[in-house]
């Protein structure tokens, strides 16, 4: 960098704080003592998850004070399969006693808060341009690891400690948007689950009718619909009137493709191309954007189609049981399968069908990794079928909490794209120069 707007240094970590890396332990060290941060903590947003630790047996934790975490530490991922996973940042706004961090970590904390704040510099590292260059300075082939060494040669943009602290709040803001959203959706997502899963797995109003009981949370029109009583099946006890059938009785499946990638025409174009990197987060459901991108040409030349909104995605090879709710059209690769629901327009029944259906694939695999998923999977594997009535009536129950979803999740990706694009123009001054000069802590 060749200076500093606002007057400030060009400085390397090492000049500013000391690195560390954590605990090296095995998975018979898991048990009842510290909690631990593991890499999957440090990719929840800006802050380290605190949330839900595994603990490790104290005896398995040597120099314990020399990897208990405080508040202000900001964690590096050290190693990563994907070289983009290296380096991946956040810092730890508040800590639960004795908490330490996983060798796979490596831990940055100030030693000079006259010059520097982490939030500050937790900004800094998250930035576009850094997550690059930490990706970039990732040393070896098959899994790409970062040093102490070399975080302490990065050098950063360190303004007057009232303008890093202006900075932080202003980039914070539209974080705390960005998380009140999430909380939003986590909510919403929650709350059309647990119907889906009252009405149709569990099947609430129908066993409410049975015990003379109005079924709860639903009108008398909408009560109606569900039957007084339930009957055997080869799946157990479902509502009187409902059928068994396989999921593909449900279902149109859908394949997907991939465009040559060594012609160039193929990639760049308009319509977003999905790929299991594009899977949101549950409590997200929508993919409304995808990291790669094909053209008209590229379309035509391959086994991929135009999957339509409501489609729902599941990933059936490498990264298996992955699922997503398409928001705008778009087209997929060939690991994955989408599914079009035959009676629900909006596909939120199917989206959530689906996402009974993986739960149940996992319990078949005894809680471990099943590696594939096929359309003989997929039409092996039977389902109550419902009257189309009563998922009508869930489609139109749900849909204003999965259209708040969706709103908010297209929000929370416009305010992420503003927030790394404010951090640059900030330093440089390009943006609120004079009001940040003047800001006082």
């Amino acid at each position: 960098m060749a200076g500093s707007f606002f007057n400030g240094e060009i400085v390397s970590l090492g000049e500013l704080g000391d690195f560390r890396n954590g605990v090296n332990f095995s998975q018979s060290d898991y048990g009842l003592g510290y909690p631990i941060v593991n890499v999957k903590q440090l990719y929840g947003g800006r802050y380290v998850e605190m949330n839900h630790l595994l603990q490790l047996q104290k005896f398995s934790v040597r120099n314990f004070e020399t990897v208990k975490l405080q508040r202000g530490d900001i964690l590096f991922a050290r190693s990563s399969v994907k070289a983009s996973g290296a380096g991946q940042v956040a810092m730890i706004e508040y800590c639960l006693p004795d908490v330490v961090f996983s060798g796979f970590i490596i831990r940055y904390r100030l030693n000079n808060s006259d010059r520097a704040i982490p939030e500050y510099l937790n900004y800094v590292l998250r930035s576009p341009e850094y997550r690059e260059l930490l990706t970039r300075i990732g040393s070896g082939t098959t899994i790409t690891n970062l040093s102490q060494e070399t975080l302490a040669r990065i050098e950063v943009d360190l303004p007057p400690l009232p303008i890093q602290r202006a900075i932080a709040h202003i980039l914070g803001t539209l974080d705390d948007k960005i998380e009140l959203n999430r909380r939003s959706n986590r909510t919403l997502e929650a709350m059309a689950r647990a119907i889906f899963k009252s009405w149709f797995v569990d099947f609430d109003p129908v066993r409410a009718k049975m015990e003379g009981r109005a079924p709860a949370g639903m009108d008398a029109a909408t009560a109606a619909l569900f039957p007084y009583k339930l009957v055997d099946s080869e799946l157990g006890e479902i509502p009187e009137g409902w059928e068994v059938g396989s999921f593909t009785s449900i279902v149109d499946v859908l394949g997907g493709g991939t465009p040559k990638t060594s012609i160039s025409e193929y990639w760049g174009g308009s319509i977003p191309w999905f790929s299991v990197v594009d899977a949101p987060r549950d409590s997200d459901v929508f993919v409304v954007a995808t990291e790669k991108s094909i053209t008209e040409e590229g379309l035509n030349n391959s086994a991929t189609r135009i999957l339509p909104v409501g489609t729902t995605i599941i990933t059936a090879r490498g990264t298996v049981g992955k699922i997503a709710l398409v928001g705008q059209p778009m087209a997929m690769n060939q690991s994955c399968y989408g599914l079009k629901g035959k009676v629900d327009p909006t596909g939120y029944f199917t989206y959530f069908a689906t996402r009974e259906l993986v739960s149940a694939l996992q319990q078949q695999a005894h809680g471990s990794v099943f590696d594939t998923i096929t359309r003989d999977t997929l039409d092996g594997m039977s389902v109550s079928v419902p009257d189309a009535s009563i998922v009508h009536a869930y489609e139109k129950l749900v849909t204003p909490k999965m259209r708040r979803i969706k709103t908010n999740l297209i929000e929370s990706r416009t305010l992420a794209a503003l927030r790394d694009a404010l951090l640059p123009r900030l330093l440089s001054g390009e943006v609120e120069a004079d009001r940040l000069k003047g800001s006082e802590a």
